[in-house]
C-alpha cells in the first residue's frame, strides 16, 4: 500500500512539473517570427522585382522590334514606284495580287521581297511568320508553315482585335501550338512579338508579323539583373535580421539583468523587513539577558562563573549577527567620494594587528603609489575589514597575507587580497556571493554579499579565485580618480 502511494505521489509530482508553464523566451520567439516575416517579405520583394525586370525588358524589346519592322515597311514602300502609295501590309498577301491591276507585279514582288529579306535577317530571330487577316500563314522562315491556318491562338486574336503589338515570353516550346515549329529550338527563354501592319487609312489590320526572338544579350543582362536583385534582397534581409536580432538580444540581456536585480532587491527588502522585526524582538531580551548575566557575575565567583561568561559571549555573538544582518540588508544610499586606497588598507591592517599577530600570519604589503579611488570611506573600510577577517580566520595555523595593487588602465586600479589558508572547492566558490552561505562555523554568510553590493554600488567589481588547500584570492576593481 505504501509503495502504491509513493508511486501515485511521484506521478502527481511529475505531472505538476511537466505542466508548469515555461518562461517566455523573447529571443527565441523573435528569432523564429522575425526570420519568417523578413524571409517572406524578402522573397515577395525579390519576386515582384524579378517580375518587373522581366516584364519591362520584354515590353521594351517588343516596342523596339515593332518600331523597327514598321519603319522597314514604310521605307520599302517609298523605295518602289507603286501607284496610290499603298502600305506594305496590302502588298504581302500574294493572293491579292490580282486585286490591284494597276500595280506592276514586278514592283510589288520587289517591295515584298526586300521587306521579307529584312525580316528574315533580323538579329536573334529564330522564327518569323506573317499572317493574313484570315489567320493563314502567308510567309514564314520555316517553309513547312506556309499556307497553314492557325486557329485558337489567343495572342494572335488579341493582336488583330486590339490593333496593337502583343508580346509574351516563354521558357519552353508549346508543342500544341502549330506556329511554334522552330528549325533551331531556343536554348533558354524566347520572346514572341505580334506586330500589326495597317492599310493606307490606318484603321484595318492587313497583315500580322509574328517574330520569335532569343535575344542572348538581353537574356544575359536579365540574368545578371535577377542575380543582383536576389543577392541584394538576401543581403538586405540578412542585415535587417541581424540588426534587429542584435537589438533584441541586447534588450533580452538587459531585461534578464534587470529582472534578476529586481528579484534580488525584492529579496533584500523582504529580508530587511524580516530582519528589522527579528532585531527589534531580540535586542531587548538580549540586553536583559546580558545585564542579568553581568549582575550575576559580580555576585558569583564559584563554579557558575565560567557558564555566566559563556552566556555573555553567546549574547554578544548574537548581537553581532543582528548588526551584521541589518547592515548587509539596508539600502546603500551614500554618495561616492574620493578615498585614499592605501590609507584605508593601512587603517584596516592596524585594526587587525592583534588578530594577525595571534594567528602567526605574515603580511606582505608594499605599495608603490597612493591612488585615490571612487568609493565611500566607511563602506570601503567595511569591505576591507570583511576581507581581512576572512583571510585571517582561514589561516588559523599561520600563513601569508598578500595585498597588491595592480593598475588596469588610466581609469582603473585593482586591489588583490590573497591568503594561503584553507581555500574553497569549486562548488563553494560558486556559492560564495550568495546570501547566508558560509564555510565558517558560526558565520552568518553576509560578508561577501555586502562586499559585492558596495563595490557595484560605486561602479566597481569583485572577483574571487580559490583552490582547496592552497588559499583564496579576492580582486577588487575600483575607478581611479586622476
Amino acid at each position: 500500500m505504501t509503495s502504491q502511494t509513493t508511486t501515485l505521489l511521484k506521478e502527481e509530482g511529475d505531472i505538476r512539473l511537466s505542466s508548469r508553464k515555461q518562461p517566455f523566451n523573447l529571443l527565441r520567439w523573435f528569432s523564429l517570427i522575425s526570420m519568417a516575416v523578413i524571409g517572406t517579405v524578402a522573397v515577395a520583394l525579390g519576386a515582384v522585382s524579378t517580375r518587373f525586370v522581366i516584364t519591362e525588358s520584354v515590353q521594351r524589346d517588343a516596342l523596339l522590334t515593332s518600331q523597327f519592322i514598321q519603319a522597314i515597311a514604310s521605307a520599302e514602300v517609298r523605295h518602289v514606284s507603286i501607284p496610290n502609295v499603298r502600305t506594305m501590309g496590302e502588298l504581302l498577301d500574294p493572293r491579292k495580287d490580282r486585286d490591284f491591276p494597276d500595280v506592276d507585279p514586278m514592283a510589288r514582288a520587289s517591295a515584298r521581297g526586300e521587306f521579307l529579306d529584312h525580316i528574315q535577317h533580323l538579329p536573334d530571330v529564330i522564327l518569323a511568320n506573317i499572317y493574313a487577316p484570315d489567320r493563314m500563314v502567308i510567309w514564314s522562315t520555316n517553309p513547312a508553315l506556309m499556307g497553314t491556318t492557325i486557329h485558337a491562338d489567343e495572342d494572335l486574336d488579341q493582336a488583330f482585335a486590339s490593333k496593337t503589338p502583343v508580346s509574351a515570353s516563354y521558357h519552353n516550346v508549346d508543342k500544341s501550338r502549330m506556329e511554334q515549329k522552330f528549325i533551331t529550338p531556343p536554348d533558354y527563354i524566347f520572346i514572341e512579338n505580334y506586330i500589326p501592319l495597317f492599310d493606307a487609312d490606318g484603321n484595318t489590320v492587313t497583315a500580322m508579323v509574328e517574330i520569335y526572338k532569343e535575344p542572348r544579350d538581353l537574356i544575359d543582362r536579365m540574368e545578371r539583373g535577377l542575380v543582383l536583385i536576389w543577392l541584394a534582397t538576401a543581403l538586405g534581409g540578412g542585415l535587417i535580421y541581424l540588426g534587429l536580432y542584435w537589438i533584441v538580444r541586447r534588450a533580452a540581456i538587459l531585461l534578464a539583468v534587470q529582472q534578476k536585480q529586481l528579484i534580488t532587491n525584492e529579496t533584500f527588502v523582504a529580508l530587511g523587513e524580516m530582519s528589522s522585526a527579528v532585531a527589534h524582538s531580540l535586542r531587548n531580551p538580549l540586553a536583559t539577558i546580558r545585564s542579568s548575566a553581568e549582575l550575576a557575575l559580580e555576585f558569583d565567583t564559584g563554579l557558575a562563573h565560567k557558564n555566566i561568561n559563556d552566556i555573555i559571549g553567546q549574547v554578544d555573538r548574537m548581537s553581532k549577527w543582528v548588526r551584521e544582518l541589518l547592515q548587509s540588508l539596508r539600502p546603500l544610499n551614500d554618495d561616492a567620494e574620493p578615498v585614499n586606497l592605501v590609507a584605508a588598507l593601512h587603517d584596516s591592517l592596524m585594526a587587525f594587528e592583534h588578530q594577525i599577530a595571534k594567528a602567526g600570519v605574515q603580511v606582505v604589503f608594499e605599495p608603490q603609489e597612493t591612488p585615490m579611488v571612487l568609493s565611500q570611506q566607511v563602506q570601503l573600510t567595511q569591505i576591507l575589514n570583511s576581507l581581512l577577517a576572512n583571510a585571517v580566520e582561514a589561516m588559523d595555523r599561520g600563513g601569508t597575507l598578500s595585498i597588491t595593487l595592480e593598475s588596469t588602465d588610466t581609469r582603473g586600479i585593482c586591489v588583490v587580497v590573497s591568503d594561503t589558508g584553507k581555500g574553497m572547492n569549486e562548488e563553494q566558490r560558486r556559492m560564495a556571493f550568495r546570501p547566508f552561505f558560509t564555510t565558517k562555523q558560526g558565520g552568518l554568510g553576509v560578508g561577501l554579499v555586502l562586499v559585492k553590493r558596495i563595490m557595484e554600488r560605486f561602479g566597481g567589481a569583485v572577483n574571487l579565485g580559490s583552490r582547496e588547500g592552497e588559499g583564496t584570492s579576492v580582486r577588487l576593481s575600483f575607478k581611479r580618480i586622476p
